[in-house]
């Protein structure tokens, strides 16, 4: 592991203040990520700048329907969430199987969605829940954030403070979890609205990272049954196909998983 320079920072604007002022920089958030690519070389930045600390990005409201998580908030913190297990237990759900305890206590939603992980949880469920990334500069719609494997529309500095969305009707999300790590080989994230709208997100597969399923949403808005899953077709020329499972067979475990999602919810 290289040397590098650790900030901590107390506000929004200090965290930018910091990072204006360092030659190559990097946002610390959990660092379930980041800290583990720096000890194996393939990162060297000269600075962290540590964002877990700043208030303003933690804590989760619940007004309604709306839903406002801070980007620091924690997996778990989101997984024992009472506020929000009793709109959208989906995504407490998915929250309390990313990794293991202490990656869920280490863990935040801002940091998983900016890394854009293609085996990442969150960004399936973001995706689905037709989420807005609140950032220190903007807001983002969740179509227009993930723009390929390991990328997004952030730009350099920009820092995600929030993520924000209204809960479904009903929404499920399920996944085949690599056995070792827990990331998702293939993942599915379901959401109806009230007015028949279904989004369908899948994780773990996209060989360009989260990805939604354009023909199983409009099969299970015509009609919303996991029997609705079976004649539709997945492509597996644009999958994921590596050492854990062909394209083919995730292909496969797209619709089961989707299957899976539309009977829970």
């Amino acid at each position: 592991m290289y040397q590098t320079n650790y900030h901590r920072a107390s506000s929004v604007q200090e965290a930018v203040e910091m990072m204006s002022n360092v030659p190559e920089g990097k946002y610390l958030a959990g660092g379930m990520t980041l800290i583990p690519t720096m000890k194996q070389r393939l990162a060297a930045p000269s600075d962290l700048v540590d964002l877990r600390h700043i208030t303003e990005m933690r804590g989760i409201m619940v007004d309604g329907r709306s839903v406002r998580i801070g980007a620091a908030t924690t997996h778990e913190e989101v997984a024992t969430s009472a506020e929000i297990r009793a709109i959208c237990p989906a995504l407490c759900g998915l929250a309390s199987h990313i990794g293991d305890p202490h990656v869920r206590h280490m863990g935040t939603i801002g940091g998983s969605i900016a890394n854009n992980d293609p085996a990442a949880d969150y960004p399936a469920a973001v995706l689905a829940l037709d989420a807005t990334i609140v950032t220190d500069r903007r807001e983002i719609a969740a179509d227009d954030f993930f723009t390929g494997l390991f990328e997004t529309a952030l730009e350099e500095g920009e820092i995600i403070t929030a993520i924000r969305f209204d809960a479904p009707a009903t929404a499920a999300y399920q996944k085949f979890a690599n056995p070792a790590s827990r990331y998702a080989m293939t993942g599915v994230f379901v959401a109806r609205r009230d007015n028949g709208e279904v989004r369908l997100a899948v994780t773990g597969a996209g060989s360009n990272g989260v990805f939604r399923h354009r023909g199983l949403e409009a099969a299970l808005a015509a009609n919303w049954s996991p029997d609705a899953v079976a004649n539709v077709t997945v492509d597996a020329s644009d999958l994921l196909s590596d050492l854990h499972a062909s394209a083919a067979y995730r292909a496969n475990l797209v619709r089961v998983m989707a299957k899976r999602a539309v009977a829970a919810a």
